[in-house]
């Protein structure tokens, strides 16, 4: 059993989740289910006593074929961004480059650009909405949080180990988007836009989507082909990321 913080594993798994490279760490049972269905080969699973024993971990078990080690629990839940740990965590290979690295896109693809979003619970989430609504691949911006975040993998209920993701991405390297026909851009915006209802487009679809308090920079908006407002009835200023990318798909 692992019992102190200063094990190999237990140092690596911190590093890990600094998110400053190709590897991701998956907190509870869900994830690492999704992981291992989604076909993602497991580099390192840490679990306790308490958890091996239960229910769940006989439904996991047999699908790993990663050997387990057995952690003390206070480490576990030090270890955890997580504020109820769940007994079992995970390492997985997940790289992300940049527009690059992406698969084959899809020429009718809507395709979703963040830019700058800090909220790592709001990628997340805003990652399973784009799933939901068969959205080809998420790009985000220099300065967004890393898609490998523990909150932003827990908020996106995996979809964010299927999800094609490219981080890095400059506005002007959209032009490189290897489609054999220009996407048309556009831009949510708070206000002034063409009305949601109002709005049709051919695909493909390039939607800019910007942080909830900065919003996009006037240089994205002048890049866009169409601005877009949703609709929204007063106080409220703005819909948070997700919501107004699942107004959009629809």
């Amino acid at each position: 059993m692992i019992v102190s913080s200063k094990n190999q594993k237990v140092k690596d798994i911190r590093r890990f989740l600094r998110c400053k490279g190709d590897r991701a760490v998956l907190e509870g049972p869900h994830l690492v289910q999704e992981a291992i269905a989604s076909g993602l080969e497991l580099d390192l699973v840490l679990a306790t006593s308490t958890f091996l024993a239960s229910a769940e971990a006989r439904k996991l078990l047999p699908d790993l074929a990663t050997p387990v080690s057995t952690v003390d629990e206070q480490i576990l839940e030090d270890l955890c961004d997580a504020d109820s740990p769940k007994g079992i965590l995970a390492v997985v290979h997940l790289s992300r480059s940049g527009l690059g690295a992406l698969p084959t896109l899809p020429e009718t693809g809507v395709y979703v650009y963040g830019h700058q979003l800090q909220d790592p619970g709001n990628l997340g989430a805003l990652a399973r909405t784009a799933e939901a609504f068969g959205v080809s691949a998420l790009l985000l911006s220099p300065n967004s949080v890393h898609p490998n975040h523990p909150r932003a993998l827990r908020a996106s209920a995996g979809s964010l180990l299927r999800q094609p993701v490219a981080v890095g991405v400059e506005p002007a390297e959209l032009a490189t988007l290897a489609l054999p026909v220009e996407p048309t851009s556009v831009a949510l915006v708070p206000r002034g836009g063409t009305p949601l209802e109002e709005f049709r487009s051919s695909l493909p679809l390039l939607l800019f989507v910007g942080s909830e308090g900065g919003g996009l920079p006037d240089s994205i908006l002048e890049q866009a082909d169409a601005l877009l407002t949703i609709p929204i009835a007063e106080p409220v200023e703005s819909l948070n990321v997700t919501v107004a990318v699942s107004d959009e798909a629809v």
